[in-house]
C-alpha cells in the first residue's frame, strides 16, 4: 500500500494573482515558495505546512466563483465545497479571525463541531475555506467513528482499506521503464541551478 504524506497541493484558480499572494502569505502568513510563469499564465505555490501546499493558476478572463455558504447542498455539477486547514491551537484559529476581520473580510463566529472548533470564511476569490483547531483529547485519527445514523453500504465496512474491491496488479512496472517526461515545473530546478551557480 502506498504511504501518503499529506496534500502534496491543492490546485486552485484566480483572474489575480496579487490579490491572492497578498490574502495568502501577507494576510494568513504562508510562504511563497515557488513561481511558475509567462506571459498569460502562472502557477505560484504557498505552503501551508512542512508537507502541504495550495497553489493557484492565474488564467486570464477568470472571476472569483458565486459566493455560497460552506456546506450547504446545491444542485449541478460540482465537485468542490470548501478547504479546511488546520490550525494547532485555539489561540492560532482566534488570531486568524481577527486578522481576517481586521482586513475586512468576513468571518463566521466560531463554531464548535465536537471534535474541531473552525471558523469559515472566503478569500479573495470566493474560495469557501475553513481553519479549525482540534479539540484536545478528541482524535478521530486513532478512533475513527461512524455516527451517520444511516452510513452508506461502503461505510459499513469500515475505516480500513478492503483487499479484494479492485483488480490486483498482474505485471508491475520493471524499475527499468519508470520515465518522467518534463513539466512546467522544471523552470523550477533551472532556476534553483542558477541561483546555485
Amino acid at each position: 500500500m502506498a504511504t501518503y504524506t499529506g496534500i502534496n497541493h491543492l490546485a486552485m484558480v484566480t483572474g489575480d494573482m496579487d490579490a491572492t499572494i497578498r490574502f495568502w502569505r501577507d494576510l494568513l502568513g504562508m510562504r511563497l515558495v515557488v513561481g511558475l510563469g509567462h506571459p498569460g499564465y502562472r502557477h505560484y505555490f504557498l505552503e501551508i505546512s512542512e508537507h502541504d501546499m495550495i497553489a493557484f493558476f492565474e488564467w486570464p478572463d477568470v472571476e472569483p466563483l458565486d459566493e455560497r455558504d460552506h456546506g450547504f447542498p446545491v444542485k449541478g455539477k460540482i465537485g468542490f465545497d470548501h478547504i479546511s486547514f488546520g490550525v494547532s491551537s485555539q489561540a492560532d484559529l482566534w488570531e486568524i479571525k481577527d486578522k481576517l476581520e481586521a482586513a475586512d473580510f468576513w468571518c463566521s463566529e466560531v463554531v464548535d463541531h465536537g471534535f474541531i472548533h473552525s471558523i469559515y470564511a472566503f478569500d479573495p476569490n470566493n474560495l469557501p475555506i475553513e481553519f479549525s483547531a482540534n479539540v484536545e483529547g478528541v482524535d478521530l485519527r486513532r478512533t475513527p467513528i461512524m455516527a451517520d445514523s444511516d452510513p452508506s453500504v461502503e461505510a459499513r465496512k469500515g475505516a480500513e482499506p478492503q483487499a479484494g474491491v479492485w483488480p490486483s496488479v498482474i505485471t508491475p512496472t520493471p524499475e527499468a521503464e519508470w520515465v518522467s517526461y518534463d513539466g512546467e515545473g522544471r523552470q523550477v530546478v533551472e532556476a534553483l541551478e542558477k541561483k546555485k551557480g
